[in-house]
């Protein structure tokens, strides 16, 4: 990474950044500044060309990239006279993730983020990580890159950002547990019977948080808690029984960590995904933000529930994949991948989609060694192609091979 005085303003890129998180970030960056503390080497999209353009003419970024090649005459068009560049494709997203950059925020949904965030990573860029797929699918090639780049790695999800906020490193040897909340999302309280019949729809409607449709059927299925488990896991170096998850219905709790003397540290703070960029932005400082405070007088109550796994069996998927390794939570997510769309296009319902998780699983095992991005990929793919078959009705969702 090129030297720079402490008074030149911090590089930075957002990969993402037309979503819920690279919008939160450019709100985050405004305030804490702007261009006279950040100056904006890309910014990356997909489909919305017209937001992209105008927040990379907005801030007076370098780069602008849309992950979608056919947008990239749109682009241009949107950005024409402003000085930015414009690109296109996957390719294009990886120049911009090797680009001179302190800090980057890894926000590009799915594995289309794995590569542009290693690539970063590469780089020595300080990585803060909201894609999930870098750890649950490529955990210890995504450790090896960042240790061989020399950037750090500072969690943006709400849940791993909490417990990086009050995990004493110093005091590694002392920490037994790491706690994981849930909301329990939308269906906390219904049956089988009852889950059997939700709609997508009614799975996109979480309680608390303000999300796109897929984390929020996600959330709704709680298989983005199972991720998170795994992410935890290989952020934190924990053993898989060290990893634990208490649903906790009002989200003002976002995760906790168990000590050796009893003590459990937690952080609090009203739902505002600007909490955890802010912090991941200017780490180890903590910025003033213009977020919700906590006011305790007015919390009427705090419940916590164990979660049912026979409810939420991608909880126990989850388990399986952590304590079978390799490429394991590649497999899962791949798979994860699938029926969520499956589900939404009406062709499995809701509970369905953790049985085809769990079948591909069997049949999978653990997908091999997390040797390469190839061999993640190559496990992804094996992982999407089953999972397609079984929710086309191709393939029996038997266990037997």
């Amino acid at each position: 990474m090129t030297e720079r005085s402490q008074s030149d303003p911090r590089r930075i890129s957002i990969f993402g950044s037309t979503g819920s998180i690279g919008c939160n970030t450019l709100d985050v960056v405004a305030h804490l500044g702007g261009s006279d503390s950040f100056s904006i080497c890309a910014l990356t999209g997909k489909g919305n060309t017209d937001l992209l353009a105008r927040q990379a003419i907005a801030c007076g970024a370098e780069i602008a990239v849309t992950a979608d090649e056919n947008r990239y005459t749109a682009l241009k068009a949107a950005l024409s006279g402003s000085g930015v560049e414009a690109a296109a494709g996957p390719a294009a997203l990886i120049e911009a993730a090797e680009r001179d950059t302190d800090w980057c925020m890894a926000g590009i949904i799915g594995m289309a983020g794995l590569a542009p965030t290693i690539a970063a990573a590469r780089r020595g860029s300080d990585i803060a990580l909201a894609n999930k797929e870098c750890l649950v699918s490529a955990g210890e090639l995504f450790h090896r890159e960042i240790e061989g780049g020399g950037g750090r790695l500072l969690p943006v999800d709400s849940e791993h950002n909490a417990i990086h906020q009050v995990f004493e490193r110093d005091q590694r040897h002392s920490i037994e547990r790491i706690i994981l909340t849930a909301s329990g999302g939308p269906f906390r309280t219904l049956d089988a019977v009852q889950m059997a019949s939700v709609t997508p729809d009614m799975a996109a409607a979480h309680p608390n948080w303000s999300m796109g449709t897929k984390i929020s059927i996600d959330s709704a299925s709680m298989f983005n808690k199972a991720l998170e488990m795994i992410e935890a896991m290989h952020l934190f170096h924990m053993r898989p029984d060290q990893i634990e998850v208490v649903v906790h219905p009002q989200s003002v709790i976002h995760s906790m960590v168990g000590y050796s003397d009893g003590s459990v540290l937690a952080q609090l703070g009203a739902p505002d995904m600007r909490t955890a960029i802010g912090y991941s932005l200017t780490y180890p400082q903590r910025p003033a933000l213009p977020v919700e405070r906590l006011d305790f007088a007015s919390l009427s109550r705090l419940d916590f529930e164990a979660p049912d796994e026979e409810r939420f069996p991608s909880l126990r998927l989850a388990r399986r994949a952590m304590e079978s390794g390799g490429l394991s939570g590649a497999v899962l997510n791949g798979a994860k991948e699938v029926a969520l769309e499956a589900f939404i296009d009406g062709s499995v319902g809701f509970l369905e989609m953790a049985d085809i998780v769990e079948t591909v699983m069997e049949r999978l095992g653990n997908g091999g060694s997390a040797t390469s991005i190839e061999a993640v990929y190559e496990a992804d793919h094996a992982a999407r192609n089953m999972a397609q078959e079984l929710a086309a009705g191709r393939l029996s969702k038997s266990m037997v091979s």
